[in-house]
Protein backbone atom coordinates (compact mmCIF):
# COMPACT_ATOMS: atom_id res chain seq x y z
CA UNK A 1 0.00 0.00 0.00
CA UNK A 2 2.97 2.30 0.93
CA UNK A 3 4.49 2.13 -2.09
CA UNK A 4 1.21 2.56 -4.29
CA UNK A 5 0.83 5.76 -2.20
CA UNK A 6 4.60 6.87 -3.05
CA UNK A 7 4.20 5.91 -6.78
CA UNK A 8 0.91 8.40 -7.26
CA UNK A 9 2.75 11.02 -4.89
CA UNK A 10 5.73 10.32 -7.89
CA UNK A 11 3.36 10.41 -10.53
CA UNK A 12 1.85 13.50 -9.27
CA UNK A 13 4.82 15.29 -9.01
CA UNK A 14 6.01 14.44 -12.28
CA UNK A 15 2.89 15.73 -13.96
CA UNK A 16 2.93 18.71 -11.92
CA UNK A 17 6.67 19.89 -13.09
CA UNK A 18 5.79 18.54 -16.44
CA UNK A 19 2.37 20.59 -16.59
CA UNK A 20 4.67 23.54 -15.43
CA UNK A 21 6.95 23.44 -18.24
CA UNK A 22 4.50 22.72 -20.59
CA UNK A 23 2.41 26.04 -19.54
CA UNK A 24 5.69 28.09 -19.57
CA UNK A 25 6.37 26.56 -23.00
CA UNK A 26 2.69 27.50 -24.40
CA UNK A 27 1.75 30.58 -22.40
CA UNK A 28 4.96 32.53 -22.48
CA UNK A 29 6.35 32.09 -25.50
CA UNK A 30 2.49 33.35 -26.70
CA UNK A 31 2.92 36.02 -24.33
CA UNK A 32 6.88 37.04 -25.84
CA UNK A 33 5.67 36.41 -29.00
CA UNK A 34 2.58 38.74 -28.94
CA UNK A 35 4.99 41.35 -27.40
CA UNK A 36 6.80 41.16 -30.51
CA UNK A 37 3.85 41.81 -32.40
CA UNK A 38 2.96 45.04 -30.16
CA UNK A 39 6.20 46.59 -30.71
CA UNK A 40 6.39 46.15 -33.80
CA UNK A 41 2.76 48.01 -33.80
CA UNK A 42 4.55 51.22 -31.48
CA UNK A 43 1.89 49.72 -28.42
CA UNK A 44 5.50 50.34 -26.05
CA UNK A 45 3.28 50.53 -23.05
CA UNK A 46 1.05 47.48 -23.56
CA UNK A 47 4.09 45.22 -24.38
CA UNK A 48 6.38 46.68 -21.15
CA UNK A 49 3.18 45.74 -18.55
CA UNK A 50 3.19 42.21 -20.44
CA UNK A 51 6.84 41.33 -20.00
CA UNK A 52 6.93 42.57 -16.24
CA UNK A 53 4.02 40.24 -16.01
CA UNK A 54 6.65 36.96 -17.06
CA UNK A 55 9.54 38.96 -15.56
CA UNK A 56 7.18 38.76 -11.91
CA UNK A 57 7.18 35.35 -12.54
CA UNK A 58 10.45 34.66 -13.95
CA UNK A 59 13.05 36.96 -12.97
CA UNK A 60 15.54 35.54 -14.94
CA UNK A 61 13.72 35.06 -17.87
CA UNK A 62 16.41 36.14 -20.82
CA UNK A 63 13.29 36.41 -23.46
CA UNK A 64 11.86 39.21 -21.87
CA UNK A 65 14.68 41.07 -20.54
CA UNK A 66 15.74 40.70 -24.50
CA UNK A 67 12.18 42.48 -24.80
CA UNK A 68 12.39 44.99 -22.19
CA UNK A 69 15.62 46.08 -23.91
CA UNK A 70 14.11 46.32 -27.05
CA UNK A 71 11.23 48.54 -26.00
CA UNK A 72 13.96 50.62 -23.97
CA UNK A 73 15.26 50.91 -27.32
CA UNK A 74 12.44 52.15 -29.52
CA UNK A 75 11.99 54.65 -26.58
CA UNK A 76 15.42 56.04 -27.11
CA UNK A 77 16.40 55.13 -23.43
CA UNK A 78 19.14 53.29 -24.38
CA UNK A 79 21.31 53.62 -20.90
CA UNK A 80 18.21 51.57 -19.46
CA UNK A 81 18.54 49.49 -22.95
CA UNK A 82 21.85 48.11 -22.54
CA UNK A 83 21.68 47.40 -18.91
CA UNK A 84 18.71 44.75 -19.86
CA UNK A 85 20.67 43.40 -22.54
CA UNK A 86 23.29 42.90 -20.59
CA UNK A 87 21.34 40.97 -17.93
CA UNK A 88 20.40 38.89 -21.02
CA UNK A 89 24.16 38.41 -22.11
CA UNK A 90 24.85 37.55 -18.09
CA UNK A 91 22.10 34.82 -18.35
CA UNK A 92 23.69 33.57 -21.46
CA UNK A 93 21.18 30.98 -22.44
CA UNK A 94 19.51 32.31 -26.15
CA UNK A 95 16.42 31.00 -26.42
CA UNK A 96 14.00 31.01 -29.57
CA UNK A 97 12.83 33.97 -28.83
CA UNK A 98 16.34 35.98 -29.22
CA UNK A 99 18.10 35.78 -32.24
CA UNK A 100 21.53 35.14 -31.25
CA UNK A 101 23.00 37.40 -34.29
CA UNK A 102 20.89 40.50 -33.76
CA UNK A 103 21.29 40.67 -29.87
CA UNK A 104 25.18 40.97 -30.68
CA UNK A 105 24.62 43.66 -33.57
CA UNK A 106 22.40 45.27 -31.10
CA UNK A 107 24.27 45.04 -27.71
CA UNK A 108 27.76 46.08 -29.61
CA UNK A 109 26.29 49.30 -30.62
CA UNK A 110 25.25 50.53 -27.07
CA UNK A 111 28.58 49.31 -25.72
CA UNK A 112 30.34 51.52 -28.04
CA UNK A 113 27.84 54.21 -27.65
CA UNK A 114 28.82 54.39 -24.16
CA UNK A 115 31.90 54.03 -24.59
CA UNK A 116 32.95 50.33 -24.03
CA UNK A 117 35.15 49.47 -27.04
CA UNK A 118 36.26 46.42 -25.33
CA UNK A 119 33.12 44.70 -24.88
CA UNK A 120 31.62 46.39 -28.70
CA UNK A 121 34.85 44.61 -29.85
CA UNK A 122 34.08 41.40 -28.29
CA UNK A 123 30.92 41.28 -29.74
CA UNK A 124 31.70 41.77 -33.19
CA UNK A 125 34.92 39.27 -33.15
CA UNK A 126 31.80 36.91 -31.90
CA UNK A 127 30.16 37.49 -34.83
CA UNK A 128 32.79 37.32 -37.00
CA UNK A 129 33.59 33.93 -35.59
CA UNK A 130 30.26 32.66 -36.15
CA UNK A 131 29.97 33.69 -39.22
CA UNK A 132 33.71 33.93 -40.85
CA UNK A 133 31.76 35.10 -44.36
CA UNK A 134 30.48 38.26 -43.40
CA UNK A 135 32.81 41.09 -44.59
CA UNK A 136 30.38 43.76 -42.33
CA UNK A 137 31.56 41.99 -38.83
CA UNK A 138 35.20 42.50 -40.21
CA UNK A 139 34.99 46.01 -40.59
CA UNK A 140 33.65 46.92 -37.73
CA UNK A 141 36.23 44.69 -35.91
CA UNK A 142 38.94 46.63 -37.75
CA UNK A 143 37.20 50.07 -36.71
CA UNK A 144 37.39 49.62 -33.60
CA UNK A 145 40.92 48.10 -33.29
CA UNK A 146 41.77 51.47 -34.50
CA UNK A 147 40.18 53.37 -32.44
CA UNK A 148 41.89 51.58 -29.70
CA UNK A 149 45.14 52.27 -31.28
CA UNK A 150 45.94 48.54 -32.10
CA UNK A 151 46.32 49.71 -36.04
CA UNK A 152 48.50 46.59 -37.30
CA UNK A 153 45.51 44.61 -36.14
CA UNK A 154 42.88 47.12 -37.47
CA UNK A 155 44.71 46.64 -41.01
CA UNK A 156 44.28 42.69 -40.85
CA UNK A 157 40.69 43.14 -40.11
CA UNK A 158 40.14 45.66 -42.61
CA UNK A 159 41.95 43.53 -45.37
CA UNK A 160 39.93 40.48 -44.33
CA UNK A 161 36.69 42.55 -44.91
CA UNK A 162 37.39 43.70 -48.83
CA UNK A 163 39.00 40.37 -49.41
CA UNK A 164 35.29 39.05 -48.44
CA UNK A 165 33.48 41.68 -50.29
CA UNK A 166 35.25 43.67 -53.04
CA UNK A 167 32.47 46.11 -53.07
CA UNK A 168 32.35 47.16 -49.53
CA UNK A 169 32.87 51.20 -49.63
CA UNK A 170 33.34 52.08 -46.32
CA UNK A 171 35.91 49.12 -45.82
CA UNK A 172 37.91 50.69 -48.68
CA UNK A 173 37.70 54.03 -47.48
CA UNK A 174 39.41 52.64 -43.77
CA UNK A 175 41.84 50.93 -45.37
CA UNK A 176 42.48 53.60 -47.05
CA UNK A 177 42.43 55.68 -43.94
CA UNK A 178 45.41 53.46 -42.22
CA UNK A 179 47.12 53.34 -45.33
CA UNK A 180 47.49 57.45 -45.36
CA UNK A 181 47.91 58.00 -41.50
CA UNK A 182 50.89 55.23 -41.76
CA UNK A 183 52.68 56.93 -44.91
CA UNK A 184 51.34 54.98 -48.01
CA UNK A 185 49.89 57.68 -50.57
CA UNK A 186 50.07 55.85 -53.23
CA UNK A 187 48.22 52.95 -51.79
CA UNK A 188 45.71 55.04 -49.91
CA UNK A 189 44.56 57.00 -53.09
CA UNK A 190 43.81 54.07 -54.63
CA UNK A 191 41.21 52.56 -51.86
CA UNK A 192 39.81 56.07 -51.65
CA UNK A 193 38.93 55.79 -55.00
CA UNK A 194 37.66 52.06 -54.61
CA UNK A 195 35.62 53.31 -51.88
CA UNK A 196 33.89 56.17 -54.14
CA UNK A 197 33.57 53.75 -56.87
CA UNK A 198 31.36 51.69 -54.55
CA UNK A 199 29.75 54.30 -52.52
CA UNK A 200 29.85 57.66 -54.44
CA UNK A 201 27.99 59.28 -51.44
CA UNK A 202 30.80 58.10 -48.85
CA UNK A 203 32.37 62.12 -49.30
CA UNK A 204 34.97 61.76 -46.51
CA UNK A 205 36.99 59.62 -48.84
CA UNK A 206 36.92 63.06 -50.88
CA UNK A 207 38.56 65.10 -48.05
CA UNK A 208 41.45 62.58 -48.00
CA UNK A 209 41.73 62.48 -51.65
CA UNK A 210 42.11 66.41 -51.75
CA UNK A 211 44.90 66.32 -48.88
CA UNK A 212 46.59 63.73 -50.97
CA UNK A 213 45.60 65.37 -54.26
CA UNK A 214 47.11 68.34 -52.30
CA UNK A 215 50.33 67.27 -51.17
CA UNK A 216 51.29 66.00 -54.94
CA UNK A 217 50.80 69.69 -56.23
CA UNK A 218 47.69 68.64 -58.13
CA UNK A 219 45.92 71.88 -56.37
CA UNK A 220 42.88 71.56 -59.10
CA UNK A 221 42.24 68.17 -58.34
CA UNK A 222 42.39 68.98 -54.83
CA UNK A 223 39.91 71.82 -54.82
CA UNK A 224 37.25 69.71 -56.57
CA UNK A 225 37.48 67.02 -53.99
CA UNK A 226 37.56 69.46 -51.37
CA UNK A 227 34.22 70.80 -53.05
CA UNK A 228 32.89 67.46 -52.46
CA UNK A 229 33.86 66.93 -49.34
CA UNK A 230 32.06 69.64 -48.06
CA UNK A 231 29.13 67.53 -48.21
CA UNK A 232 30.39 65.14 -45.44
CA UNK A 233 28.99 66.66 -42.09
CA UNK A 234 32.08 65.94 -39.99
CA UNK A 235 34.40 67.35 -42.88
CA UNK A 236 32.47 70.36 -44.33
CA UNK A 237 34.95 73.14 -41.91
CA UNK A 238 38.25 70.64 -42.61
CA UNK A 239 37.28 71.01 -46.35
CA UNK A 240 36.99 74.70 -46.39
CA UNK A 241 39.83 75.09 -44.67
CA UNK A 242 41.97 72.41 -47.06
CA UNK A 243 40.42 74.85 -50.03
CA UNK A 244 41.35 78.07 -48.54
CA UNK A 245 45.18 76.43 -47.81
CA UNK A 246 45.11 75.21 -51.09
CA UNK A 247 44.16 78.43 -52.71
CA UNK A 248 47.07 79.70 -50.23
CA UNK A 249 49.53 77.40 -51.79
CA UNK A 250 48.32 78.93 -55.41
CA UNK A 251 49.18 82.63 -53.94
CA UNK A 252 45.34 83.54 -54.53
CA UNK A 253 45.25 85.15 -51.37
CA UNK A 254 41.72 86.83 -51.82
CA UNK A 255 39.89 82.96 -53.04
CA UNK A 256 41.77 81.83 -50.00
CA UNK A 257 39.94 84.53 -47.73
CA UNK A 258 36.45 83.82 -49.53
CA UNK A 259 36.67 79.86 -48.54
CA UNK A 260 38.33 80.82 -45.10
CA UNK A 261 35.54 83.10 -43.57
CA UNK A 262 33.32 80.14 -45.05
CA UNK A 263 34.74 77.69 -42.53
CA UNK A 264 35.11 79.88 -39.46
CA UNK A 265 31.06 80.84 -40.10
CA UNK A 266 30.46 77.32 -39.61
CA UNK A 267 32.79 76.59 -36.71
CA UNK A 268 30.64 75.71 -33.82
CA UNK A 269 34.16 75.05 -31.75
CA UNK A 270 36.44 77.68 -31.39
CA UNK A 271 39.00 75.47 -29.26
CA UNK A 272 38.38 73.13 -31.78
CA UNK A 273 41.74 72.63 -34.37
CA UNK A 274 39.78 73.56 -37.29
CA UNK A 275 38.77 76.76 -35.65
CA UNK A 276 42.76 77.84 -34.90
CA UNK A 277 43.95 76.61 -38.39
CA UNK A 278 40.99 78.58 -39.91
CA UNK A 279 41.85 81.78 -37.80
CA UNK A 280 45.80 81.31 -38.36
CA UNK A 281 45.41 80.30 -42.28
CA UNK A 282 43.02 83.74 -42.81
CA UNK A 283 45.05 85.86 -40.75
CA UNK A 284 48.37 84.85 -43.07
CA UNK A 285 46.16 85.85 -46.46
CA UNK A 286 44.93 89.01 -44.97
CA UNK A 287 48.87 89.48 -43.85
CA UNK A 288 49.84 89.04 -47.03
CA UNK A 289 47.41 91.69 -48.92
CA UNK A 290 48.24 94.26 -46.31
CA UNK A 291 45.16 94.04 -44.22
CA UNK A 292 46.88 93.90 -40.91
CA UNK A 293 43.66 95.27 -39.14
CA UNK A 294 41.78 91.47 -39.72
CA UNK A 295 44.98 89.77 -39.38
CA UNK A 296 45.48 91.06 -35.69
CA UNK A 297 41.97 90.73 -35.19
CA UNK A 298 42.32 87.00 -36.20
CA UNK A 299 46.08 86.60 -34.15
CA UNK A 300 43.75 87.80 -31.46
CA UNK A 301 41.30 85.63 -31.08
CA UNK A 302 43.39 82.45 -31.52
CA UNK A 303 45.79 83.64 -28.31
CA UNK A 304 42.49 84.32 -26.65
CA UNK A 305 41.87 80.70 -27.02
CA UNK A 306 45.42 79.11 -27.71
CA UNK A 307 48.46 81.66 -26.93
CA UNK A 308 51.15 79.03 -27.58
CA UNK A 309 49.21 78.34 -31.27
CA UNK A 310 52.73 78.69 -33.99
CA UNK A 311 53.92 81.95 -33.78
CA UNK A 312 51.04 83.83 -33.00
CA UNK A 313 52.40 85.70 -29.61
CA UNK A 314 55.34 86.53 -32.16
CA UNK A 315 53.10 88.46 -34.51
CA UNK A 316 51.41 90.37 -32.19
CA UNK A 317 54.34 91.25 -30.77
CA UNK A 318 55.58 92.33 -33.90
CA UNK A 319 52.72 94.26 -34.87
CA UNK A 320 52.14 96.05 -31.52
CA UNK A 321 54.28 99.27 -33.20
CA UNK A 322 51.41 99.36 -35.75
CA UNK A 323 48.86 99.73 -33.79
CA UNK A 324 50.43 102.67 -31.43
CA UNK A 325 52.79 104.15 -34.55
CA UNK A 326 50.62 105.48 -38.06
CA UNK A 327 54.17 105.89 -39.49
CA UNK A 328 54.63 102.26 -39.00
CA UNK A 329 51.52 101.25 -40.25
CA UNK A 330 51.79 103.65 -43.16
CA UNK A 331 54.70 101.39 -44.19
CA UNK A 332 53.73 98.26 -43.63
CA UNK A 333 50.03 98.79 -45.29
CA UNK A 334 49.99 101.41 -48.11
CA UNK A 335 49.48 100.57 -51.30
CA UNK A 336 52.74 99.91 -53.94
CA UNK A 337 52.92 103.35 -55.05
CA UNK A 338 52.69 104.92 -51.83
CA UNK A 339 54.90 102.46 -50.04
CA UNK A 340 58.03 103.26 -52.97
CA UNK A 341 57.53 107.30 -52.13
CA UNK A 342 57.72 106.28 -48.11
CA UNK A 343 61.08 104.52 -49.05
CA UNK A 344 62.41 107.22 -51.36
CA UNK A 345 61.65 109.92 -48.73
CA UNK A 346 63.37 107.50 -46.20
CA UNK A 347 66.63 107.27 -48.85
CA UNK A 348 66.66 111.19 -49.23
CA UNK A 349 66.12 112.71 -46.23
CA UNK A 350 67.67 110.47 -42.97
CA UNK A 351 69.84 108.79 -44.80
CA UNK A 352 70.73 111.78 -47.14
CA UNK A 353 71.18 109.76 -50.71
CA UNK A 354 69.93 110.62 -54.10
CA UNK A 355 67.95 107.74 -55.41
CA UNK A 356 69.14 106.84 -58.92
CA UNK A 357 67.05 104.01 -60.00
CA UNK A 358 63.97 101.52 -58.61
CA UNK A 359 63.70 97.79 -58.60
CA UNK A 360 60.59 95.88 -57.01
CA UNK A 361 61.51 93.03 -55.30
CA UNK A 362 59.41 90.26 -53.25
CA UNK A 363 57.69 92.23 -50.55
CA UNK A 364 59.47 95.54 -50.94
CA UNK A 365 61.61 97.45 -53.27
CA UNK A 366 65.34 98.05 -54.12
CA UNK A 367 66.82 101.75 -54.92
CA UNK A 368 70.53 102.23 -56.50
CA UNK A 369 71.26 105.96 -54.32
CA UNK A 370 74.59 107.96 -53.88
CA UNK A 371 75.70 110.25 -51.69
CA UNK A 372 74.55 113.98 -52.30
CA UNK A 373 72.04 115.21 -55.29
CA UNK A 374 75.39 115.11 -58.28
CA UNK A 375 73.47 114.54 -61.57
CA UNK A 376 76.22 112.57 -63.34
CA UNK A 377 76.89 110.09 -60.65
CA UNK A 378 78.49 108.11 -63.22
CA UNK A 379 81.13 110.17 -63.57
CA UNK A 380 81.96 111.11 -60.07
CA UNK A 381 83.71 109.13 -57.90
CA UNK A 382 80.86 108.81 -55.83
CA UNK A 383 80.15 105.23 -55.48
CA UNK A 384 76.65 103.68 -55.47
CA UNK A 385 74.82 101.25 -53.02
CA UNK A 386 72.16 99.00 -53.05
CA UNK A 387 69.15 99.59 -50.27
CA UNK A 388 66.58 96.78 -49.87
CA UNK A 389 63.11 98.27 -48.37
CA UNK A 390 60.91 95.04 -46.92
CA UNK A 391 57.82 94.85 -45.11
CA UNK A 392 57.66 91.49 -43.79
CA UNK A 393 56.94 89.64 -40.91
CA UNK A 394 59.65 87.34 -40.40
CA UNK A 395 63.11 87.41 -38.84
CA UNK A 396 65.40 87.22 -42.04
CA UNK A 397 68.00 85.05 -42.05
CA UNK A 398 71.06 84.01 -43.64
CA UNK A 399 69.42 83.76 -47.23
CA UNK A 400 68.50 87.14 -47.61
CA UNK A 401 71.80 88.67 -46.91
CA UNK A 402 73.19 86.12 -49.68
CA UNK A 403 70.40 87.35 -52.21
CA UNK A 404 71.33 91.16 -51.68
CA UNK A 405 74.94 90.07 -52.04
CA UNK A 406 74.35 88.47 -55.34
CA UNK A 407 72.29 91.01 -56.84
CA UNK A 408 75.02 93.92 -55.83
CA UNK A 409 77.64 91.67 -57.97
CA UNK A 410 75.37 91.59 -60.84
CA UNK A 411 75.11 95.33 -60.46
CA UNK A 412 78.92 96.01 -59.66
CA UNK A 413 77.97 97.55 -56.11
CA UNK A 414 79.80 96.92 -53.50
CA UNK A 415 77.62 98.67 -50.52
CA UNK A 416 74.23 97.23 -49.47
CA UNK A 417 71.63 97.75 -46.65
CA UNK A 418 68.63 95.64 -46.11
CA UNK A 419 65.93 98.15 -44.05
CA UNK A 420 63.31 95.38 -42.59
CA UNK A 421 60.02 96.03 -40.92
CA UNK A 422 61.31 92.72 -38.54
CA UNK A 423 64.25 91.57 -37.36
CA UNK A 424 67.31 89.78 -38.52
CA UNK A 425 68.58 86.39 -36.93
CA UNK A 426 71.88 85.58 -35.41
CA UNK A 427 73.42 83.56 -38.02
CA UNK A 428 72.14 86.72 -40.67
CA UNK A 429 74.18 89.23 -38.67
CA UNK A 430 76.79 86.75 -38.31
CA UNK A 431 77.38 86.44 -41.45
CA UNK A 432 76.76 89.99 -42.57
CA UNK A 433 79.38 91.39 -40.27
CA UNK A 434 82.68 90.56 -42.15
CA UNK A 435 80.76 91.98 -45.34
CA UNK A 436 79.65 95.38 -47.13
CA UNK A 437 75.81 94.87 -45.97
CA UNK A 438 74.19 97.07 -43.31
CA UNK A 439 71.66 95.52 -41.19
CA UNK A 440 68.80 97.90 -40.18
CA UNK A 441 65.67 95.82 -38.04
CA UNK A 442 62.40 97.42 -36.96
CA UNK A 443 63.41 100.13 -34.38
CA UNK A 444 65.52 101.23 -36.69
CA UNK A 445 63.21 101.75 -39.12
CA UNK A 446 60.79 103.68 -37.07
CA UNK A 447 63.61 106.19 -36.64
CA UNK A 448 64.15 106.88 -39.64
CA UNK A 449 60.01 107.02 -40.45
CA UNK A 450 60.04 109.61 -37.61
CA UNK A 451 62.54 112.00 -38.99
CA UNK A 452 61.62 111.37 -42.51
CA UNK A 453 58.68 112.99 -41.20
CA UNK A 454 54.59 112.55 -41.91
CA UNK A 455 55.09 110.21 -44.95
CA UNK A 456 51.20 109.17 -45.20
CA UNK A 457 49.99 112.80 -46.08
Amino acid sequence: MSVVIILIIFFGMTVGVLSYFLIRMLVLPQKLSSVADLIKQGRYQVAMKAVKAVLSKEPRNSGAHYYLGKIYLAENKQELALMELKTVSDIGQFEVDIPETEFRKLIAGLYERFGQLEEALKEFIMLSKSDPTNAEYFFQCARLFDERGKQDVALKYVRKAVELDPRHGKAHFYLGLILYRTKHPLEARAEFEFALQHDPSNYDSYYYLGRLLKESNDYTGALLSFERAQKSPAFKVKALVERGGTYMSQGSFDSAIIELERAIKFIKDENSSEALFGRYFLSLCYEKIKNLDNAIEQWEKIYAKKPQFRDVAEKLSHYQEYRTDDRIKDYLTSSREEFIEICKSIVTTPLSLSVRDTMETPNGVDFIAIEGDSEKWLGTKKKPQLLRFLRIAEALDESAIRSLLENMKKLAIMRGTIISSSTFTRSAMEFAENRSVELYHKEILQDLLKKAGNLSS
